[in-house]
């Protein structure tokens, strides 16, 4: 594909399309069980999780689902998890520390659903508190944005020992109509927003921010759900024989060094 634009990719990343979370678990997995409910408030559809066998070897995978039709979009909230998504994540999580099982995150979500009834149930507090337990997890975490990678919502279930953005997904702290909305007053200049929040895969990685850029079909990913999952499974099972080895003091402590690097610069 010609070379595009921040906010073609923006475009891109959001295309209906796109293989979401239940498609690459079809595509990579097998014998996938489903796992609900935070045990504290109720379950989040926008939030999808459990385990399943990836490469012959048991694992963890957890990701935020989208709808296609208008009745998946409500019944999954548009892909903005609720705090009891977020918690329902950190229990899946917690279980795959318990039995030693690898998680693999995977992310696509315009950002947390932020409505009065998420406020109320504590959604800042709930996403805080997965960054610190996420830190802390003592199996290696995996994780991959294949769409949109909005803020907190999006960071919540990011902290892991690689993360890797597909060809054409974002990765930024607010979407570029918001951000234009804020310094502009409209939302007419989100290509030159786009262009300055440096959101794309390439400013990410030279950043080093992100570890592994991962290439779609011709076209992108929502021309070949199987080719992109092949492509993504690669990279996936290369990543884990990286880290199998690892004790869980390593992992914690490289984990740990990663993301305070983060945001580090010279002049």
């Amino acid at each position: 594909m010609q070379h595009l634009s921040a906010y073609e990719k923006v475009q891109l990343a959001r295309h209906p399309q796109r293989p979401y979370f239940l498609d690459y678990v079809q595509h990579l997995c097998t014998d996938f069980t489903e796992m609900h409910g935070d045990r504290k408030f109720g379950d989040d559809p926008a939030m999808v999780g459990g385990f399943a066998y990836f490469r012959g070897s048991p694992a963890c995978l957890i990701g935020i689902q989208k709808g296609r039709d208008t009745k998946q979009k409500l019944h999954r909230n548009f892909g903005m998890p609720k705090p009891e998504g977020y918690r329902k994540a950190l229990r899946i999580m917690k279980a795959a520390e318990k039995f030693k099982r690898p998680i693999l995150t995977f992310i696509d979500t315009p950002g947390a659903y932020p409505g009065i009834d998420a406020e109320e149930r504590g959604q800042a507090e709930a996403i805080a508190f997965n960054l610190r337990e996420m830190s802390q997890i003592r199996v290696p975490i995996i994780v991959t944005i294949t769409g949109e990678g909005g803020s907190g919502g999006a960071l919540a279930i990011g902290v892991g020992d690689r993360v890797n953005m597909l060809e054409y997904s974002i990765y930024s702290v607010i979407a570029p109509e918001s951000c234009s909305a804020i310094l502009w007053r409209d939302q007419d200049h989100a290509a030159e927003a786009a262009e300055a929040l440096r959101l794309t895969p390439e400013d990410l990685k030279r950043f080093g921010l992100i570890d592994e850029i991962i290439p779609e079909p011709e076209g992108g990913a929502h021309n070949d759900h199987v080719g992109v999952a092949k492509h993504v499974g690669a990279v996936l099972e290369g990543q884990l024989a990286e880290l199998r080895d690892s004790s869980p003091e390593k992992l914690i402590e490289r984990r740990y060094d990663k993301f305070r690097a983060m945001g580090v610069f010279g002049e």
